[in-house]
């Protein structure tokens, strides 16, 4: 398996990172969810209700007015942008403009939780440095990344990080598979592995951004193997060169792996030729594991039933944000309670006052920057 060292480029160039892990807290600490979900008023004011009305923050999309995938100067998204969405879309815009803020707990618990999947990485590979200094290069280590895992996914071997991507809605998505592997049935389940900092199953609220998160997979992964995901499509998003040629290392890597190809056009028609013509079949189970990251102690096993239709549906009310359709929402009075462990709770403009937050032309500014 490889990974990149890169030179310069964009951030979002940058080697396939999608938090595989659960990024929220755990409420352990809480002696009563409920009773905390009916205490709506704070300090910091009072969530809205969503009930507004015209609808929850629908408005006209006005030309002169950056959509936030151009404010946030953003090619693609990942598929945990859109299920941490799923928890409180307010909170991920707040991610993406202040990234600054997240508490040091937090950031622990996350590089814990990213340790502990790389040493799981680890067991079935070893990780190999390669140089890049384009992002056609990047892309490449990537593309030969898939092209190692297939076959050992065809002779019903197991396999992990699996990066995946393709267009949905007219917006390029991105995310890394945990595990693939065939159950003794010889179905192909999907495998996701959150780790916990306390010894105890997550609320329904996170499991249920966790099952949007898989489902998402899903999808795009049986459409990769289906053909319904096109060079052209990641070409045109990533606004990549096939024409250019591969850098040394990446052609000696490729070259070590079987694969002799010159330009990154020439490695892309055959990734793609392999994802159609492997046969391989699409996901037929989803799991997610609940594991406690100081223990390495599991603590359940949540089966998943994709309902591929209201997966489109949700994430179709989740692209509208990025697509510039409508503002963030936050939380509703029911869950009031998430707010109680924000890191932006004290500045949240969905909390402290009505109708859907518009930034400053000074602080749009700051964040395009």
């Amino acid at each position: 398996m490889a990974g990149t060292g890169r030179e310069s480029g964009a951030a979002e160039d940058a080697d396939f990172a999608d938090l595989s892990d659960s990024e929220f807290p755990d409420f352990s600490e809480l002696r009563d969810i409920e009773e905390l979900g009916n205490q709506s008023g704070s300090s910091l004011g009072s969530p809205r209700n969503q009930a507004d009305s015209q609808g929850p923050g629908k408005r006209k999309r006005e030309a002169d007015v950056p959509t936030p995938m151009e404010r946030f100067q953003l090619r693609y998204l990942w598929v945990t942008d859109l299920s941490t969405q799923s928890w409180c879309e307010q909170q991920m815009v707040y991610r993406k403009e202040l990234p600054g803020f997240q508490s040091v707990e937090k950031a622990a618990v996350l590089d814990a939780g990213a340790s502990i999947h790389r040493a799981r990485e680890l067991e079935l590979h070893d990780l190999v440095s390669i140089h890049t200094s384009t992002k056609e290069d990047t892309w490449a280590v990537k593309l030969l990344n898939i092209l190692s895992m297939v076959p050992t996914l065809q002779a019903g071997g197991t396999i992990r990080e699996f990066p995946v991507f393709g267009e949905i809605e007219g917006v390029f998505l991105v995310g890394v598979i945990d595990e693939l592997h065939y159950t003794s049935k010889g179905e192909l389940e999907l495998a996701e592995l959150k780790t916990r900092k306390r010894p105890m199953m997550p609320l329904e609220a996170q499991k249920e951004k966790d099952r949007f998160q898989v489902s998402l997979y899903k999808c795009i992964f049986d459409a990769m193997v289906q053909g319904k995901v096109t060079s052209a499509s990641l070409v045109h998003h990533m606004k990549l060169s096939p024409e250019l040629l591969l850098g040394r290392q990446v052609q000696s890597h490729a070259r070590q792996g079987g694969f002799r190809v010159k330009s990154f056009g020439d490695l892309l028609e055959l990734t793609f030729l392999s994802l159609t013509l492997s046969d391989l079949p699409v996901i037929d189970s989803l799991k997610i594991e609940y594991s406690h990251q100081e223990t390495n102690t599991m603590l359940g096993t949540e089966m998943v039933v994709c309902e591929e239709k209201k997966v489109r549906d949700k994430l179709r009310h989740y692209l509208e944000y990025w697509t510039g359709l409508r503002e963030p929402q936050g939380v509703d009075v029911k869950e009031a309670w998430k707010c109680r462990m924000c890191d932006y709770a004290a500045i949240c403009e969905w909390r402290q006052g009505g109708g859907p937050r518009t930034l400053s032309q000074g602080r749009r500014a700051k964040v395009t920057q």
